[in-house]
């Protein structure tokens, strides 16, 4: 009888431990990064601030909707929760505008080891040297512009039913510029900017979607120097001009 007696407290005592092990709650539990390029450690939402924001930014700037363009300013206000609502309606995720371990596991399917998206590479934005200098900003910025201007182009390809999006070239060196024939305030010299081949979509398909995928600067047919391929950038203000597309 006494042996009994002296199991119950020992029985009382694992029962105690596991109910405290299993009640830790779910804020308590480490949150489990999933991009293959870049961690996140937390679910934003609105109100958020700091570099991880601006991770966030980059990776939907190609979702600011109609006409739109996306701040890349590590702050997270109503533009980028719109621009995260439309991402995850374009990929059927629960689109309540929080970017959670959801959302961060398609962006990280979306993208190769060096933060590019994975049907774009810097080599297509840049056939002009390999050091992204002598343009009119740092090669540092650059380079960042033209991250941007491809994950812009990867949601412009999904719009399209995920079929390919030719890039004819992106950045220019003054140098490369001048060879030419570039304009002297060409977008191009900022690495913001990329020419488009017709591809399997065509020139007026390329022109009109663009318009929804954050870029201010569209010039296709019927614009001057532009009935071989459609230009698109980013720049102060909007110009679409691509007469022959009713743009």
């Amino acid at each position: 009888m006494a042996e009994r007696l002296a199991v119950v407290p020992l029985l009382a005592a694992v029962i105690l431990a596991g109910l405290v092990i299993g009640s830790a709650p779910a804020s308590a539990q480490p949150f489990a990064p999933t991009a293959s390029c870049y961690s996140f450690s937390r679910t934003l939402s609105q109100g958020a601030s700091g570099t991880d924001v601006r991770q966030l930014q980059i990776r939907v700037s190609g979702y600011p909707g109609y006409g739109g363009v996306l701040a890349i300013d590590g702050q997270f206000g109503p533009g980028t929760k719109a621009a995260v609502t439309r991402f995850q309606q374009a990929y059927g995720l629960s689109a309540d505008g929080v970017a959670g371990p959801a959302t961060f596991a398609k962006l990280s399917s979306l993208e190769d080891s060096d933060c590019t998206p994975v049907n774009f590479a810097y080599s297509e934005l840049n056939r002009c040297n390999s050091t992204w200098s002598g343009g009119n900003v740092s090669a540092a910025q650059a380079k960042a512009n033209a991250l941007v201007t491809m994950w812009k182009l990867q949601a412009m390809r999904h719009a399209l039913g995920d079929r390919p999006i030719q890039v004819n070239g992106g950045f220019r060196s003054v140098s490369c510029n001048n060879a030419v024939g570039g304009a002297p305030a060409s977008r191009h010299l900022y690495g913001d900017a990329a020419d488009l081949g017709a591809g399997v979509h065509g020139f007026c398909a390329l022109s009109r979607q663009a318009r929804n995928h954050g870029f201010s600067e569209i010039l296709g047919p019927g614009y001057p120097g532009h009935n071989d391929h459609v230009h698109v950038a980013a720049r102060s203000g909007r110009l679409w001009s691509a007469p022959s597309c009713g743009i």
